[in-house]
């Protein structure tokens, strides 16, 4: 068993080096699924549970397919939407949008405990827009000062 686990550690930074980047860094759920298959797989060819070479070359198709989708959603909006999914507004100029909090599971608190961690803002008023993004984060846009204060004082 530990020769298979030394050949497959090598086989999966293979695989990640084929996979590229953003298989393993961005964590949309796009991502995630060939995460987890792979490790389910992988884990399969470490334990004997299943034939090395069948194993190895299952994870080669995963890795295959995910570059595959990757490169086609890169040039079909249409597809990339099915695949990885559209970013969620749940906050826009003022107005909670409800409908879109619900069916993602998200409360005002939990949108407003985000807005405080992550962009320093204790309150909405100083909202934009916030979004649930494709990879499960939220991402919060500030208002804008339409009157910078330099323009104010050279009005006065």
């Amino acid at each position: 068993m530990g020769c298979r686990a030394f050949v497959v550690f090598f086989v999966a930074l293979f695989f990640n080096r084929i996979a590229g980047k953003r298989a393993f860094g961005m964590h949309a759920p796009f991502d995630n699924v060939i995460l987890l298959l792979l490790g389910a797989i992988l884990s399969r060819a470490v334990v004997g549970a299943s034939p090395f070479v069948s194993t190895l070359t299952a994870c080669l198709v995963l890795v295959l397919l995910h570059r595959l989708l990757g490169w086609v959603s890169c040039r079909s909006h249409r597809l990339e939407a099915l695949i990885k999914g559209e970013k969620i507004v749940l906050f826009r100029n003022g107005t909670w949008l409800h409908q879109n909090m619900r069916r993602e599971y998200i409360t005002e608190e939990d949108l407003l405990e985000e807005v405080r961690i992550k962009a320093n803002i204790d309150a909405v008023t100083t909202i934009k827009e916030a979004h649930l993004e494709r990879n499960g984060q939220i991402s919060v846009i500030k208002q804008t000062d339409s009157h910078p204060s330099w323009l104010k004082l050279a009005i006065v």
